[in-house]
């Protein structure tokens, strides 16, 4: 019987973080410990560093998210585990997880089987804190703009239009909508509010993007809290928050090093939601991995259509970042979802539905392509794939021009990563990248959005609501319509309905609202029903999760 992930994470032969850096050239000055596993790596290595040239960057991305699991963290970490066995020095860059999915129902980020990041039980809950230092950053902000409000509000801000909302990392669906500022006159101004999750803070996206402590403070200065009785902008620097909030994000700006389970050096550093933000890690933690590795791979939150074409057209811009090669990860079983089938039916041959199914594949290899960006196609294997059925996949990426690699690194570790990574390396060589973004940032907002639709999700085109037409207008009084866009859009589907899989044809996109992430540097469009603060489902994560007198964690994957 296969171990569960916690077993098999608690069974791991961890090295001394100091070792670990060692391994990429780091001194024990340059690592600040957080136990004798984790640490956090000083800001001056990457000022010691600038001049050295930059390792190659692999992003891992894959199909739209399907029940039957794809597989992308797992295929980065076993990727990168791969890259070192075949002695390339190789560091694997994520996410770090969110507490609300942990104890929810998406789980934890830390890869799966024999690919994993450890130490896994830690990475999943507190980590080094970081999350929770944004999340006291967010509500200092909101606290200060409460209490200017009960304070005379010099500023003149309309109350009903404040749009900075308070965050806590956890799915509280009671949270969503609430009256803050009850209770009598010196319990502060009556007004509507809400909460979103943490990792969905402007603050996360703000830690992810930028490029040093001082850029960090710049950002941090233009986020905009809401508006005045004279519609002018009020941003955090006006409240005067702006240095409590770099203080307060001081260590959260550090990465954090940790180490796979055979020992591959890993960065994971920020934690932004792909549906709702921009879904990368931090831009100095990659940048930093590229000083440290000849070989970096990271990921981008959910299918392509939503963390690559983010992290293209807004980390690597905002980054000046070039990538070398893309890994597309999708499976047999989730293609055949794709195409029709349930769940409970998966483990049986159809490649009716599969052919059906890989119409979403092709769709996001050619959204890669489009950035200049060569692609690879790593199926993670499962025990009731057919050969005929792969064989299929290979067929039909074949006639797209991309090559195609078995992956078994949840069984095998790095070992079943080996194929996979001399494709990696061969393609990083091949000198095909060409990397170039989809759109300008100078082109008219609609004009973005019709691109990204059109061009990534494959719609006829864009419906804006009354709303988004409004703050469309608003933002271009303003000046504020020249950044990247960030779209908040289901991940299951190519479209903005989750219940259209594969490659749906014959549709449009409908933007109900767009918001500005002034400090962040980009527009926020909102498609579907997504939400900003998740809820628990019937059976919460948290209900299976305990820890035994001897410390045994059990019920955490």
């Amino acid at each position: 019987m296969m171990k569960t992930d916690i077993q098999i994470a608690q069974e791991a032969k961890m090295r001394p973080i100091l070792e670990i850096g060692k391994q990429i050239g780091l001194e024990e000055d340059d690592l600040e410990l957080y136990g004798k596993y984790k640490a956090k790596i000083s800001l001056d290595v990457y000022k010691r560093l600038e001049d050295k040239a930059d390792g190659k960057l692999i992003l891992v991305t894959a199909i739209n998210p399907t029940a039957a699991g794809e597989g992308k963290t797992t295929t980065n970490v076993g990727l990168s585990m791969g890259l070192n066995k075949i002695g390339k020095k190789t560091i694997t860059a994520l996410r770090e997880p969110s507490l609300g999915p942990s104890f929810g129902v998406k789980g934890g980020a830390a890869g799966g089987g024999y690919a994993q990041v450890v130490p896994m039980d830690d990475i999943n809950l507190h980590f080094t804190g970081d999350i929770h230092a944004i999340t006291t950053a967010n509500n200092l902000l909101a606290a200060l703009l409460d209490n200017h409000l009960q304070q005379g509000n010099p500023l003149n801000i309309d109350p009903r239009r404040i749009t900075w909302k308070r965050c806590l990392d956890m799915n509280d669906r009671a949270l969503r909508n609430i009256v803050v500022g009850l209770g009598g006159r010196t319990n502060g101004v009556p007004r509507e509010d809400g909460f979103d999750i943490s990792v969905a803070s402007e603050i996360m996206a703000i830690l992810c993007l930028a490029n040093d402590l001082d850029d960090l403070k710049k950002r941090l200065s233009k986020m905009i809290v809401g508006y005045t009785y004279d519609n002018e902008p009020v941003t955090a620097d006006l409240l005067k928050a702006t240095g409590a909030l770099t203080l307060l994000l001081k260590d959260a700006i550090k990465p954090n090093l940790v180490q796979t389970l055979e020992n591959t050096p890993a960065i994971i550093h920020g934690g932004p939601f792909a549906n709702i933000a921009h879904g990368c890690n931090s831009v100095m933690a990659t940048k930093m991995g590229l000083k440290l590795a000849d070989y970096v791979v990271t990921e981008a939150g959910f299918g392509a259509d939503l963390g690559a074409e983010k992290f293209f057209n807004i980390k690597c811009r905002f980054a000046g970042l070039k990538p070398d090669a893309t890994v597309i990860v999708a499976t047999a079983r989730a293609l055949k979802n794709h195409g029709g089938v349930k769940k409970a039916e998966l483990n049986h041959e159809n490649l009716e539905a599969l052919e059906k199914g890989f119409g979403n594949l092709e769709k996001q290899i050619e959204n890669v392509r489009k950035f200049g960006v060569p692609v690879v196609v790593a199926i993670n294997k499962f025990p009731t794939d057919t050969q005929e059925e792969l064989k299929l996949i290979e067929e039909k990426c074949a006639k797209l021009g991309v090559n195609v690699v078995l992956s078994d690194v949840w069984a095998k570790g790095g070992e079943g990563g080996i194929e996979l990574a001399k494709k990696v390396i061969a393609l990083c060589e091949s000198g095909e990248a060409d990397f170039k973004p989809l759109y300008d940032v100078k082109l008219s907002i609609k004009e973005k959005i019709q691109i990204i639709a059109k061009e990534i999700y494959g719609a006829d085109g864009v419906d804006f609501t009354s709303k988004a037409e409004k703050e469309i207008e608003k933002y271009e009084k303003l000046g504020l319509d020249q950044m990247p866009i960030c779209v908040a859009k289901t991940q299951y589907s190519l479209s903005d309905n989750p219940k259209l899989l594969g490659k749906p044809a014959g549709f449009k996109i409908t933007v109900k609202n767009v918001r500005i992430s002034a400090g962040a540097g980009f527009l926020l469009v909102l498609t579907g029903d997504i939400m900003t603060m998740p809820g628990l489902p019937k059976v919460p994560a948290a209900n299976h999760i305990d820890i035994l007198d001897n410390s045994e964690i059990v019920g955490l994957f």
